[in-house]
């Protein structure tokens, strides 16, 4: 009997090991960036000695959404027993509802892929723990979500693209949707727990982000385009290293931005293209008692080596911001003459929000015409929520330390316009070779400023 186990012992032994050698299989790559900050190594997974697994082995049929959805659904839960694999999305388009990602996994677009997302509310449910303008709830799935994973990753040379035949029917907000987001932000305010926040009714309409990596890390995102987004369009939210690079986003719906990380840390945004009806990139972190409550800073984020064709803002901070914001580093990135473009950095804020905003650089900036200017930071922003509900606590939001070096523009209504308040200035505002062509109004316009510094 007991030579009978080591018998057996050694040859699943033996079965294991050559499993490894045969399958090396999911490794670790770390990557170095430079910043004018410590940034640790960032860290993502490299899936190239991995098994690929075609969903047309899963029963995916072009055009059957059902089939399709439970193809992908089969391959990633595989995938992710094995250890580590490549979930392929072949040639041609792929009706889809929502994709639900898992540990160690990475879904993968060939070149002429299209994973088609539907446009049926329904497809997204049962709804699952997101968010809304940095508020917690439970809400219809976005159309691809991970929560809690580890090692995921979205590569290829495909396209994501969302129907839009609802979603843009809830752009609007009438009535009956800003009284669920009152009674959500209520529900905030007053530490409800998550769990009890359920969102998905007739009358909220919160639409899902496109992609939303919730409390993940070692995240990469590289190669793929992305066209129309109900929401936000890639959501890094409470996540640890993460890298999206050579990716082109076009979304030009309601609240379209490019990338938001929220109090997500270590993230490097790079080589991409951004058309937006939105910020091209947005960086947040929980709107007031959600951001004092989960105390997540979003910090150690670069971003270089991006276009903007259109967006409201190159890079804009807040306006949730409620858990910190420090050590940006925007550099090299270009903004195509035409484009639609408020600002290039915006920092926006309000007396409810706290958190604080501190050491921000810009460099190497080049843009045409800015309809308002190259940097502007203003301390009321409440949009809706000035009518929707009263300030219950007052936060103000220290903000200082922010540089922006060689930042070029031609027609700027102004060079920067600060508006701080008197019981809080804003701190330490550097320009340095900031040249623009043409000001219409004033170069600086600056209220409740301490120690501004411009040198051309």
């Amino acid at each position: 009997m007991k030579a009978t186990i080591v018998c057996l012992l050694a040859v699943y032994s033996i079965v294991v090991y050559g499993f490894v050698r045969k399958e090396p299989g999911l490794t670790i790559q770390e990557i170095s960036v430079k910043a004018p900050f410590v940034i640790p190594k960032i860290k993502v997974p490299d899936f190239s000695k991995c098994k690929r697994l075609s969903i047309n082995d899963f029963g995916a049929v072009q055009g059957d959404k059902a089939k399709t959805s439970q193809a992908i659904a089969k391959a990633i839960d595989q995938a992710s027993k094995q250890g580590g694999g490549v979930v392929v999305i072949p040639e041609g388009e792929w009706l889809t509802g929502k994709i639900h990602l898992k540990s160690n996994v990475a879904l993968h677009l060939d070149k002429g892929a299209v994973l088609l997302f539907s446009e049926n509310p329904d497809d997204y449910l049962p709804a699952v723990h997101t968010t809304w303008e940095g508020l917690e709830c439970y809400n219809y799935s976005p159309l691809i979500y991970a929560y809690g994973c580890k090692n995921i990753a979205i590569t290829g040379e495909g396209e994501l693209k969302a129907k839009l035949d609802v979603w843009q029917k809830w752009y609007a907000r009438p009535k009956s949707h800003m009284e669920s987001i009152k009674r959500l932000y209520n529900l905030a305010w007053n530490r409800t727990p998550v769990e009890q926040r359920q969102m998905v009714n007739d009358t909220a309409h919160l639409r899902p982000q496109f992609i939303q990596f919730n409390r993940s890390e070692n995240i990469l995102i590289e190669g793929i385009s992305i066209t129309n987004s109900p929401f936000w369009t890639i959501h890094p939210y409470l996540c640890k290293n993460v890298v999206i690079r050579k990716i082109k986003v076009y979304a030009h719906g309601h609240n379209n931005d490019g990338v938001d990380p929220e109090m997500s840390q270590n993230v490097l945004i790079e080589n991409c293209l951004f058309d937006q009806g939105d910020d091209a990139i947005a960086i947040k972190s929980g709107r007031n008692p959600e951001g004092w409550r989960l105390k997540t800073p979003s910090k150690n984020i670069v971003i270089r080596n991006c276009t903007v064709k259109n967006g409201h803002q190159l890079v804009a901070i807040g306006s949730e911001l409620s858990g910190g914001i420090e050590n940006v580093f925007v550099d090299s990135c270009r903004v195509v003459d035409g484009a639609k473009l408020n600002h290039l950095l915006f920092i926006k804020t309000n007396e409810r929000m706290g958190g604080y905003v501190h050491n921000i650089h810009m460099t190497n900036v080049a843009a045409g015409k800015i309809d308002l200017g190259v940097l502007g930071i203003e301390t009321d922003v409440l949009y809706q929520w000035r009518t929707l509900v009263p300030t219950y606590e007052r936060r103000l939001t220290p903000i200082k330390d922010v540089f922006l070096d060689n930042v070029t523009a031609t027609d700027v209504r102004f060079i920067s316009r600060i508006l701080g308040q008197k019981e809080l200035p804003v701190e330490n505002i550097s320009l340095k070779r900031v040249v623009v062509s043409k000001v219409e109004d004033k170069k600086q316009i600056h209220e409740n400023v301490l120690r501004a510094s411009v040198l051309n």
